[in-house]
């Protein structure tokens, strides 16, 4: 951003009197916060450039983590241009509208000059029809259920925008129904998977990802048409760990103020593993929850771990 603009920290300070936990509007029947909502049609009249990047994910799925290695992929493993500016202003949050004067995803984009890599959380049905017909390229992160649900009902406890979490035996029924933010994960990991192949998705596992972070670095390289040396590969891989990033203010979040996300409750990146469902769940839950799950997705055959 230019020097005399109002910081993105600095608008949300300013903002926080008309913050507050946003109730969720149906858009085609994925709810979205409201603010969301309230600005949709010109969320979808959005029109990429081609050489811009989509990242794609349900929330908490590794989101973060993907831009990180693009970003570096894309400036060749240098870590200071990584650190130019917080994450969420290097990589514009498409649809994520806020009360003035905090700036949206697409006002950052409007300040920003091609190839702009993008986030995105909503539903494929959602993502504007521009990067479809303009054959951007589109990396979609998908992580098991289980953890999902437990990395996500931690952050809407922190994150003070969000709908009020409640009780975590109520949140494993809200996650099953799709009645949180951006919908239903169920329909949001198959509609991309379905559509991966004829729109060229690179679609990602979490688990994978952890299991072998340099595999999944390098798989990304090909699908961004890069080739970068064995040495720069490392380093990458070791600038996007999660012990690294947690410590990295330009990824970690810490730039957004208390009154947005009180990381004294969660941090906003909390584990980072695979696995820590088996901390949440009782066995009553957990039998009900794979019992639903097989109901939902029994109509495709995606290769989720729940360990590694």
């Amino acid at each position: 951003m230019a020097g005399e603009e109002i910081s993105y920290k600095d608008s949300i300070t300013a903002a926080k009197d008309s913050l507050y936990r946003f109730p969720l509007i149906k858009v085609r029947g994925i709810p979205l916060m409201c603010h969301i909502a309230d600005n949709w049609d010109s969320i979808w009249a959005f029109c990429p450039d081609p050489s811009d990047i989509l990242i794609a994910t349900y929330p908490k799925a590794g989101t973060t983590w993907v831009q990180e290695i693009v970003d570096l992929l894309l400036h060749n493993g240098d870590a200071e241009v990584a650190r130019r500016a917080p994450t969420l202003e290097r990589n514009p949050f498409l649809e994520m509208y806020s009360p003035p004067p905090i700036p949206s995803g697409l006002s950052l984009l409007k300040r920003m000059e091609p190839p702009r890599v993008i986030k995105t959380h909503l539903a494929f049905q959602l993502v504007p029809e521009g990067f479809w017909e303009k054959k951007c390229k589109a990396i979609y992160v998908a992580r098991n259920a289980k953890d999902n649900l437990v990395s996500y009902y931690h952050f809407d406890q922190m994150n003070q925008t969000q709908p009020e979490p409640g009780p975590w035996e109520g949140y494993i029924h809200k996650f099953m129904n799709g009645e949180l933010s951006w919908g239903s994960w169920y329909d949001h990991v198959k509609e991309y998977w379905k559509e991966r192949e004829k729109r060229n998705i690179l679609y990602l596992f979490y688990e994978d990802m952890k299991e072998d972070p340099r595999r999944e670095v390098e798989r990304i390289m090909r699908y961004l048409d890069l080739s970068l040396n064995d040495d720069v590969i490392s380093r990458i891989v070791e600038l996007t760990s999660f012990n690294t990033m947690k410590d990295n203010p330009m990824a970690n979040y810490s730039c957004i103020p208390k009154v947005v996300f009180d990381q004294s409750i969660s941090p906003f990146m909390r584990k980072g593993v695979v696995g820590d469902w088996t901390n949440y769940f009782s066995p009553e839950q957990n039998e009900l929850f794979d019992e639903d799950y097989k109901q939902q997705m029994e109509d495709v055959n995606i290769p989720f771990r729940t360990n590694i």
